[in-house]
C-alpha cells in the first residue's frame, strides 16, 4: 500500500474487500494525519479539539469515499474537509485558547526557556487575534509549508488573494507583538 498513489488509496476506500479498504485507510492515515492535526491545531486553537476535528475529518474521509467519487488530488480535498470540520467545529464550540507543549521547540538556558515560552505563549495569543481568514492561511504556508497555488486551491480563492492574506496576517502579528518584543529584547540586553 504504501507505493500506492493517493487516489488509488482513495478509490480501494470504496473497495469491496474489507481489508484492502481498511488498509487504504491507514494508509491515508499515515501520510496525513500529521499534517492534518497540526492544521486543526492551529486553526483550533487546542490540542483538545484538534484531536476530535481530526476524527471527524477521517470519518467524512471514509464517508466520502463510499460515494461515487473520482479524486484528482487527495491531499486537496483532505485539507478541504478539515477546514470545513474546523469552521463547523469553531461555529458550534466557543472554547478557549490552549497553550500547546507539542508545538515548540525547547532552549538550552533555563531564562531562554522561559523567554521562549513567553514569546510562544504571545504569538499564540496574538494568533487568536487574527482574523480566521488570515490565520489559516499563514498556518497553511508557515505551518505546513504549502505552496501559494495550493492555499489557493484549498480556500477557493485566487494565487494572489492567498499572498495578501499570509501577508497581512503577518504584519499584523508584528504590529499586536512589537511591544512585547521590544521589552523582550531590552530585557536580556539588561543582563
Amino acid at each position: 500500500m504504501s507505493s500506492a498513489a493517493d487516489e488509488e488509496l482513495f478509490q480501494q476506500l470504496r473497495s469491496g474487500n474489507r481489508r484492502e479498504a481498511e488498509a487504504a485507510f491507514r494508509e491515508l492515515y499515515a501520510r496525513y494525519a500529521h499534517r492534518l492535526y497540526t492544521y486543526c491545531a492551529r486553526i483550533m486553537g487546542n490540542r483538545y479539539d484538534a484531536h476530535d476535528v481530526l476524527q471527524e475529518t477521517f470519518i467524512r474521509i471514509w464517508q466520502s469515499a463510499q460515494q461515487e467519487r473520482r479524486m484528482s488530488n487527495v491531499p486537496a480535498f483532505l485539507f478541504r474537509i478539515a477546514r470545513n470540520v474546523c469552521l463547523n467545529f469553531k461555529r458550534d464550540n466557543r472554547s478557549a485558547y490552549e497553550f500547546d507543549e507539542e508545538l515548540h521547540g525547547s532552549s538550552p538556558s533555563p531564562v531562554g526557556a522561559v523567554e521562549q515560552a513567553e514569546l510562544f505563549g504571545l504569538l499564540q495569543q496574538a494568533m487568536t487575534q487574527l482574523p480566521l481568514e488570515y490565520r489559516e492561511a499563514l498556518v497553511l504556508r508557515e505551518q505546513l509549508g504549502l505552496a501559494y497555488a495550493e492555499i489557493a486551491e484549498l480556500l477557493g480563492i485566487t494565487e494572489t488573494t492567498a499572498k495578501v492574506r499570509v501577508f497581512r496576517a503577518k504584519e499584523k502579528l508584528r504590529q499586536i507583538l512589537a511591544p512585547y518584543i521590544q521589552e523582550l529584547r531590552l530585557s536580556s540586553s539588561q543582563r
